[in-house]
């Protein structure tokens, strides 16, 4: 066992969190004489750094992600959850939002389609808050900084709010509140061609570069607000405001995440350097899931899609769900120090 653990933690460190390349470009930064344990060679160390391994990883699982996604376009998807009913639909499309696109602004289009196509509202919203808040990629992204218990716990936990919200969504009944021009829109039925490796190898190289063009401006801001926080911001701050001091926290996180526009990828840095800090890690997980699932862009997005009521209520729904995760990973935290 102690053999099995000690090659996980390798693997996990050296692996995942490419701590060799920090100790390298440390090294480097040190011989080109700033010193990393100050504020500005340490701020230099954590952009290149974070930046390489976010990229590195980035093009790894996306090319991952989207060689399964080719199995799935939208007409096939809709096929798929067509053929469940209840609540194993809502489960199905929350597992299906997993290896869909990065953003929430990004899988906007694809709630649409699937609603025009008559699919069941509950199932659509669904897939529409699992889709941000936990792709696959976020749980190795996450198994590199967190570990694989906490990578597991968030995302397990994103999809129960994604089929809790679903359900409730749809026993509500709000399908009047789905703009018409979606209600009555129609969906083609194309017949999908039966892709090769190849077509399919080629596809997701596409998407490794159309992907990494449009998320690496949020990294490079993500990374740089986190080499701030990590360098610059005195840990009481931190420690006062989302520490475990403030109950208010989760809350604060929860809200603060709102304005942002940014996906998994680009809110890790700064969670990283917040977690560094001192901010309590239901605090941390929490403005993640803000930042992914709420953020102001996509709301207003959706806006054009639903009406007033209906964005309300997946607002509350998603807002609660995520500070109840924030809270629940406070108290096992707190519990297993």
């Amino acid at each position: 066992m102690e053999t099995i653990k000690a090659g996980w933690d390798l693997f996990q460190n050296e692996v995942l969190g490419m701590a060799w390349l920090n100790r390298l470009i440390g090294n480097l930064i040190n011989a080109c004489g700033f010193d990393t344990t100050g504020k500005i060679g340490g701020s230099i160390q954590f952009f290149i750094y974070d930046t390489i391994k976010i990229m590195v990883l980035l093009g790894i699982l996306i090319l991952i992600i989207s060689y399964i996604q080719s199995y799935f376009p939208p007409e096939r998807t809709k096929k798929i959850l067509g053929r469940f009913h209840g609540i194993g639909a809502n489960i199905v499309s929350a597992l299906l939002g997993t290896v869909t696109p990065f953003c929430s602004c990004s899988s906007i289009p694809l709630f649409i389609g699937f609603t025009s196509a008559g699919l069941p509202l509950g199932v659509t919203f669904s897939f529409l808050i699992s889709s941000p808040m936990v792709d696959l990629g976020s749980l190795v992204l996450l198994m590199s900084i967190f570990g694989w218990k906490i990578a597991v716990a968030y995302v397990l936990l994103g999809l129960v709010i994604a089929v809790v919200g679903g359900t409730l969504i749809e026993k509500l009944h709000l399908e009047s509140y789905v703009e018409d021009f979606i209600r009555n829109g129609n969906s083609l039925d194309v017949p999908q061609e039966e892709l090769h490796f190849k077509e399919r190898m080629k596809f997701a190289w596409e998407q490794v570069m159309e992907t990494a063009k449009k998320v690496a401006p949020y990294v490079l801001i993500g990374v740089g607000i986190g080499a701030f926080i990590h360098n610059w911001i005195p840990e009481e701050w931190i420690v006062r405001i989302l520490g475990t001091g403030n109950s208010f926290g989760v809350i604060i996180a929860t809200v603060a995440g709102v304005p942002m526009y940014a996906d998994i990828f680009g809110t890790i840095p700064i969670a990283e350097a917040l977690l560094a800090k001192g901010a309590q890690l239901g605090v941390v997980l929490s403005f993640m899931m803000g930042v992914t699932t709420l953020s102001l862009p996509s709301m207003i997005m959706l806006r054009k899609a639903v009406k007033p009521k209906l964005l309300a209520i997946f607002i509350a729904i998603c807002t609660v769900g995520i500070i109840l995760v924030g809270y629940f990973f406070n108290v096992i935290s707190y519990l297993l120090v």
